[in-house]
């Protein structure tokens, strides 16, 4: 029995360290329960043949079992995944020796006639094992060219299972002069177990933190973006302010140009009609609907959707969004049509249709946009699209932003796509 807890506890720890080397390396194809859901079943087998007790098909089938998990998980080739999966195993086995080395050479005694050599020799060499798989980590990822940031004060971390091997190392020579009187022994042995733990569950948080980290930096990102926007329309709002003014002073203007035509100075209204040409308030704009704010961001998605080929039509009803705040606009908007864009970019006869209007005998707006889209996306467990782009866990923080003005507004937020007409379709319904 005793046997039989020690192996499940082997392939636990095993499983676990397996999962923190991919992680950390490599970018993932699927979601984290996908993957949790693999590895529990690979490593199910892994734990059922090893009853056999047969050492060969124990290394071919981990090595086997793991290359299937990195494959078939991962984005890698299937060399590159043969290749982890064979570093992996090798080092399982080598820390596998080198501690049974150890402990025969310094505490033969207490290995083979103590009921917790056994729990100390396993503990031992998994958290040696755990010591060189992160070790090696922080290597590779030092070595990633596409590794944006990299803390190397990470290292430090090196000092917990090393700490842990000379704990282990401490108590396996106590061992070994002095036998342990019950229940110190259990205790001693229990204390061997949660050292190991502890390992995992440490470097366990520290990655998750680094992963909080790098979502709060991106948001605060998203963040300075959406209020550079905002200060980009509200300069085009000036403008557009700014050109109105010239237009109701341009018979003024005629009039100075008519002084001038009377004195027959050619060059200076020459020089005068060039300037007014010149000026930035003359250039073009577009009325697409009565929200300044709405229109000038409208005005440069249709620019874009022009330069793209791509057909952009809208119909915004008056009034309809004047109580939304001006970066509220900004980030909801913004974020749809750089999605829709995006996705109907590169399509033969491609298009976008932005409608909103006010719901009858409501409080509440619907925004509808309809684009086309080449592929069917993959959705989240909130029915919402997931980022295809390469490295997605720096992505998709468009949709929180859209998702966060919903809540504000105490609206709802559905998405789909449609086979048959190869479109895909956002409808939005906001609380005034």
């Amino acid at each position: 029995m005793e046997h039989i807890v020690l192996l499940l506890f082997s392939f636990f720890t095993e499983a676990v360290i397996l999962w923190q080397y991919a992680s950390n390396l490599f970018t993932s194809s699927y979601g984290s329960k996908i993957r949790l859901a693999l590895l529990s079943a690979l490593y199910t087998i892994l734990f059922l043949l090893s009853l056999l007790e047969q050492t060969g098909l124990n290394v071919v089938s981990f090595f086997v079992f793991n290359t299937v998990f990195l494959y078939m998980l991962f984005k890698l080739k299937l060399l590159l995944a043969l290749f982890h999966s064979a570093i992996v195993t090798a080092i399982m086995g080598i820390s596998e020796i080198a501690v049974l080395g150890i402990i025969s050479r310094f505490f033969p005694h207490f290995l083979l006639e103590t009921d917790a050599g056994l729990v100390f020799y396993t503990v031992f060499s998994k958290i040696f094992f755990f010591a060189v798989i992160y070790l090696l980590i922080h290597l590779f990822k030092g070595k990633k060219l596409n590794q944006e940031q990299y803390d190397h004060s990470e290292l430090l971390l090196m000092l917990i299972p090393v700490s842990s091997i000379f704990i282990i190392f401490t108590f396996a020579a106590i061992g070994e002069t002095s036998a342990f009187a019950q229940p110190v022994d259990f205790m001693v042995t229990i204390c061997a177990v949660f050292l190991l733990m502890v390992n995992l569950l440490v470097f366990g948080i520290n990655q998750y933190n680094q992963k909080k980290s790098q979502e709060y930096t991106d948001m605060q990102l998203l963040l300075q973006k959406e209020s550079d926007s905002v200060e980009y329309y509200e300069m085009m709002l000036s403008q557009n302010e700014n050109q109105s003014i010239l237009i109701h002073d341009i018979k003024k203007h005629l009039q100075s140009i008519r002084l001038l035509n009377e004195k027959n100075n050619s060059d200076k209204i020459n020089a005068y009609i060039q300037q007014l040409m010149e000026s930035s308030d003359l250039k073009e704009t577009s009325k697409i609907c009565d929200n300044e704010m709405l229109n000038a961001i409208l005005c440069r998605y249709q620019r874009q959707c022009n330069e793209k080929h791509i057909v952009f039509h809208t119909d915004i009803r008056s009034g309809t969004i004047q109580n939304i705040y001006h970066h509220d606009l900004t980030s909801l908007f913004c974020n749809l049509l750089d999605n829709a864009v995006e996705s109907a970019d590169n399509i033969p006869d491609s298009f976008i249709e932005l409608t909103v209007q006010k719901k009858e005998n409501s409080p509440f707006i619907v925004i509808i946009l309809i684009n086309s889209c080449r592929s069917t996306p993959v959705y989240d467990l909130d029915g919402l699209p997931v980022s295809h782009k390469a490295n997605n866990g720096r992505h998709g923080f468009g949709i929180k932003s859209i998702k966060k003005v919903v809540k504000q507004y105490h609206g709802n937020l559905q998405m789909y796509y449609d086979n048959d007409s190869g479109t895909f379709h956002t409808i939005i319904t906001l609380k005034q």
